[in-house]
Parts: structure tokens; C-alpha cells; sequence
């Protein structure tokens, strides 16, 4: 396999490959593109989707006043809260500060046209982020932290402990999103060569929406974290990103052989 050729030769190290990409959007739509620059065939395949949360006033209260500039910072844990704050066409101002918990969200924010001023250097974890925030903040600033229903309020916890004047606020609940009957047979035949999985919710859906998938599948965790929630789910992961980013996410796939005889489905 031609993976670890000269720079200045064009590389096409996932000709052949098929990848599901389990999110949609302007994100779905980066990952594509960078899939098929590599010469693979992305299928996008959103296994997880937002729903509102149960008090939506609360919301759309903390996104005024995120817009009237209330906040120094506002965090996000995750990309689909990003999908929440596009939907609502949340206005950050350029005097808030906004901070994302690793690059699935950073990459997330940037292709709908949001700033990133913070990821974690090393660990992308909520604990890591607050630990970073609390070392870059030593007098108290006024944070918003939005997070999923199911997530632990580890950043709102330990950023209020440190004297932070914080504001959670739950922006929604996660929900799977059933695949087509096409892809589910697509996955259980080997057709799919490799799955990424971004998240722990991703994970979950992994493994619920495809019980049977053929041991030499390459399923690509984005960081530990994703790995060990996936493990936790009873998903087997084959590779770990070493980046935490969606080229290092492509780069760990591209370090296996195309699985299978995949000649008779090319496309």
C-alpha cells in the first residue's frame, strides 16, 4: 500500500475504500471532501441528530443574552451543540471568547462560520477544558457552558469552584437517527470498509444500529475518549486517532489495508 509515499507524489492512500461518516451537515460535508481528496467514497450516514431540550425558554433566554455580549466565554462540548446554535442562528459577539472541548467541535464550529479561540492542548475532556480556561482566567469572567442533557456539569462544576461566574444551560437532548435499510446491509455485507466514530454517542449508535459488523472493518476512534466511551458501549475499536482531528481521524484509517475483496463493488 502506497500510504507512506514521497510528499511530492500524489496520494490517493483510500482509493477503493468506502467510509461511513456518521454525522451530516457542513460538517459531514468537510469530512467528505477530504475523504474523496484521498480517493475514498464517503457515505454520510447522521446517526445522531439533536432534539430540543425540555425547557427551551431557558435556551433562547442564554442565547440573548450571549448575543447582547453577557458572556466572556461560552463553551461547547460537543458538535452537536454546535447544530444547536446554527439552528438557532446564534450571534457570538466578538467579545465573547468561545472554547471547544476537542476538534470533532472545533471543526464543527469553524465550517458554519464560528470562531474558535480555545481547544484544549492535551486533553480533550470537559476537565481538561476547565483545567485550561482556569489556568488562562485567574479572575473571575462571566461563562456560559451549554451541554447535553445526559452530559455530567463537570465544566460548570469545577469553573464555579474556581470563583467563574458560571450559567449552564442545557441546549439538548441527543437522539439516534436511524440508517437506511441500504447502509445496514451495506455495513453487516463488508461493502462499508471503515466506520468513524466521533463521539460516544456516535459509538452507541455504532453499535446499536449494526450488531454485525465483519471483524475486519476498520472502526477509527477520534481521541482516547472516544475510544474508551465506545469500549464501554461494547464497540471494538481497531485504531485511535494519534490527532485529535479529522485529518488524523482519515490518517489512522489510511494505516490499514482495504479489508475485504472490495474490487467487485467499485465504483
Amino acid at each position: 500500500m502506497n500510504a507512506h509515499s514521497t510528499a511530492n507524489a500524489p496520494q490517493k492512500p483510500l482509493k477503493g475504500w468506502r467510509v461511513l461518516v456518521p454525522r451530516g451537515g457542513p460538517w459531514g460535508d468537510s469530512v467528505a471532501a477530504t475523504l474523496r481528496a484521498q480517493g475514498a467514497t464517503p457515505v454520510i450516514a447522521p446517526l445522531i441528530n439533536f432534539a430540543p431540550s425540555t425547557d427551551q425558554t431557558t435556551l433562547e433566554s442564554a442565547l440573548a443574552d450571549l448575543a447582547a455580549g453577557a458572556f466572556d466565554w461560552v463553551t461547547l462540548t460537543s458538535a452537536t451543540t454546535v447544530d444547536v446554535l446554527y439552528a438557532y442562528r446564534a450571534a457570538i459577539p466578538a467579545t465573547t471568547k468561545v472554547a471547544a472541548v476537542g476538534e470533532t467541535t472545533a471543526t464543527a464550529l469553524t465550517a458554519v462560520g464560528y470562531r474558535v479561540d480555545l481547544v484544549p492542548d492535551e486533553d480533550n475532556s470537559a476537565a481538561g477544558m476547565a483545567a485550561q480556561l482556569i489556568a488562562l482566567e485567574p479572575e473571575p469572567r462571566r461563562i456560559l457552558t451549554l451541554r447535553s442533557e445526559i452530559a455530567k456539569p463537570v465544566l460548570t462544576r469545577e469553573l464555579s469552584a474556581a470563583g467563574h461566574d458560571v450559567r449552564s444551560v442545557i441546549a439538548y437532548r441527543t437522539v439516534g437517527v436511524p440508517v437506511t435499510d441500504r447502509i445496514a446491509a451495506d455495513v453487516r455485507s463488508g461493502r462499508i470498509n471503515a466506520i468513524l466514530v466521533t463521539s460516544g454517542s456516535v459509538a452507541e449508535q455504532v453499535r446499536l444500529q449494526f450488531p454485525d459488523i465483519p471483524a475486519d472493518t476498520v472502526i477509527a476512534a477520534i481521541g482516547p475518549r472516544t475510544a474508551k466511551d465506545a469500549k464501554r458501549a461494547g464497540l471494538g475499536v481497531s485504531v485511535v486517532a494519534r490527532e485529535q482531528t479529522v485529518n488524523g481521524l482519515i490518517s489512522a484509517v489510511s494505516t490499514f489495508p482495504l479489508p475485504h475483496a472490495t474490487d467487485e463493488f467499485a465504483v
